[in-house]
């Protein structure tokens, strides 16, 4: 409007607009008390064509620990390959590191009184010279008593298939000798292929021989200069790294010889109940079936039975089903006391795995690499274990570097 000089007369705050914008304003507040009031009753508020819902913070949680498991465990398939294409050599090396947990004890204490070159060649030396002798004696033991083995198995089977053929098996009569005499013409029609099995063996011996050489090879360094080789080894890391990797370098190490020197203990006490029980029942080949426990022992869970039940089976053989009753008695009772007392007092310090874990690493082990991925499986699965417990704990403060 205009004055009366003609000039616009000044307008009201309405008049440029602010009534309606005050009145937009209380419609929005408004509505959004009131998209308050829907959303306390549970109504679902209204979404843009297209927008997304929020990811649960659970599921979140799982996908990370899932695509973290799936790398892990794609880098570990990846070590076990390259460990796999280069068997041989990972044999060696773990034949090396077991010797070397075995021996440094010794070769520690003989070096107070001499050179430590001196007495890493004593250690080795002197136990070469004992597992000759283990072997020599085995090997004289079965050529002593062959003869009288044969005779006593031969007898024993007779005896066996007499008491098959009554009851309650009731065995057809002939059903063993006719066994035997397939056997014999399954030899004798595969004669070439026996023959060049034979043969093809010959390369594995040369195989074998090749990792004891490399594993003696490895064990005397480790032995002489292990310690340097370590801190060569933690010199090249960075320095933020070098206190992480020591530590879990410390615990695997503490680990493998707390397990390496525990189940040879066990090995041994076992193989001395073996051949103690099976001498006092008068079997044959009592020395060569403790010498076997000996080593089936280091198979945790499977070996020892195993050993024994060839035992039961000499003993069945050569002195009837009775005795062969009492060998089995002997393997329920040697195992209790593996179980119960030998694990708990020597293992429990070096590993702290439930027997279940123990049983499903063995059979892990066994079905990817056989026999060989059975012993190895336990003590990598205990060091594995070790130095997840070392890692997973808060770091210490570093030392200071000089």
């Amino acid at each position: 409007m205009r004055n009366r000089s003609g000039g616009e007369r000044e307008r009201s705050p309405d008049a440029h607009g602010n009534g309606p914008r005050r009145l937009r304003g209380t419609r929005t507040a408004r509505g959004v008390r009131a998209l308050g009031v829907r959303r306390a009753r549970g109504r679902a508020p209204d979404r843009a064509p297209g927008e997304g819902t929020e990811v649960s913070p659970t599921l979140r949680i799982v996908a990370g620990y899932a695509w973290r498991l799936i790398i892990v465990g794609a880098a570990a398939y990846a070590i076990f390959a390259a460990l796999g294409r280069f068997h041989l050599v990972t044999l060696a090396v773990f034949l090396a590191l077991v010797l070397t947990a075995l021996l440094e004890p010794a070769v520690s204490l003989l070096s107070r009184w001499m050179p430590r070159s001196a007495a890493v060649a004593l250690g080795l030396v002197v136990g070469i010279l004992l597992l000759f002798t283990v072997l020599s004696l085995i090997g004289a033991t079965v050529a002593g008593e062959w003869d009288g083995l044969r005779r006593e198995f031969i007898g024993g089977v007779q005896r066996i298939e007499r008491w098959l053929e009554g009851p309650p098996v009731h065995l057809r009569p002939g059903t063993l000798s006719d066994l035997q005499a397939r056997l014999s013409r399954f030899v004798t029609s595969h004669r070439a292929t026996l023959i060049s099995t034979a043969l093809s063996g010959v390369g594995q011996v040369v195989a074998v021989l090749t990792v004891g050489v490399l594993a003696l090879f490895c064990s005397i360094f480790f032995l002489h200069s292990g310690d340097r080789m370590w801190a060569w080894f933690g010199g090249q890391l960075p320095v933020r790294g070098r206190h992480p990797v020591h530590a879990a370098g410390r615990a695997a190490w503490i680990s493998f010889t707390g397990y390496t020197r525990g189940i040879v203990v066990v090995a041994a006490i076992n193989a001395v109940l073996v051949g103690a029980g099976l001498f006092a029942l008068g079997i044959p080949l009592a020395l060569p079936l403790a010498v076997l426990e000996f080593f089936a022992a280091f198979i945790p869970l499977v070996g020892s039975p195993v050993a024994l039940a060839i035992a039961a089976v000499v003993a069945l053989a050569a002195k009837g089903p009775v005795v062969a009753a009492v060998v089995v008695l002997l393997i329920v009772v040697i195992g209790q006391i593996e179980g119960h007392v030998l694990h708990p007092l020597v293992m429990s310090k070096a590993v702290r795995l439930h027997p279940v874990v123990v049983a499903l690493t063995v059979i892990c082990g066994s079905v990817t690499a056989g026999v060989l991925g059975a012993v190895v499986a336990v003590p990598m699965v205990s060091v594995a274990w070790s130095v997840y417990g070392v890692l997973r704990m808060p770091p210490e403060p570093a030392p200071a570097e000089p």
